[in-house]
């Protein structure tokens, strides 16, 4: 769709001036982008980061060894079948990792997690090694402890998109907070049946945590 003009050719069709002061059909409001132009990377991270997202750590174990990452582009895609989906840049130490393995987990963080996420997002750092604490779950995916819940996906599609690579995971196990038995442990680590620990957020730069309104 394209913007209406503005500027002197728009004036001469005969709008009344005031109609134009109050911002109207010919006018654009400050800021606003012309149609057809990309907004600038520095313009797009700014207005994003005013979107809290939820905080995940993406593992998987290719024939290398264990690899993670964090990401908060964590989203579902369907129920029938149940799938999911996350964003990674291509040139991410984990793609090669997470690209070659045919299994990978989401590990949804608890509140009291951002020092793990910060793990699993720096750079040139073993991420599990202690003080990760994290189990083999099915198919060898890496769970790590105290999470608030963890959702064991095959690899089911993935797509270029931009600079980063959509993969999209067919959902084959889950668990919650105290369930952990259901994916490979004998005794919940962490936290007892029934639990709900709030999750962590990211916004604007910094980790946080979620508190739900009482009404």
């Amino acid at each position: 769709m394209r913007t209406p003009p503005s500027g002197p050719a728009a004036q001469a069709g005969g709008e009344p001036r005031s109609r134009q002061q109050r911002g109207g059909p010919g006018e654009r409001p400050p800021g606003e982008a012309r149609a057809g132009a990309d907004v600038g990377a520095a313009r797009f991270r700014e207005v994003m980061a005013r979107h809290p997202a939820g905080v995940v750590v993406v593992t998987a174990a290719p024939d290398q060894g264990p690899v993670g990452l964090t990401a908060t582009s964590f989203t579902s895609v369907s129920l029938e079948p149940p799938l999911v989906s996350f964003y990674i840049d291509g040139r991410a130490s984990s793609w090669p990792g997470i690209r070659d393995a045919q299994a990978f987990a989401v590990n949804l963080l608890a509140e009291d997690q951002h020092e793990v996420a910060a793990r699993f997002a720096a750079r040139g750092v073993d991420r599990f090694a202690p003080p990760t604490r994290w189990w083999h779950g099915p198919a060898g995916v890496p769970l790590l402890h105290g999470a608030a819940g963890h959702v064991v996906c095959r690899r089911h599609d993935v797509f270029a998109v931009g600079d980063h690579w959509l993969v999209v995971g067919r959902v084959a196990a889950t668990a919650v907070a105290g369930e952990q038995h259901a994916l490979g442990v004998q005794r919940a680590p962490d936290a007892a049946p029934g639990s709900a620990p709030a999750p962590l957020l990211y916004h604007r730069g910094r980790y946080g945590s979620f508190t739900a309104r009482e009404d």
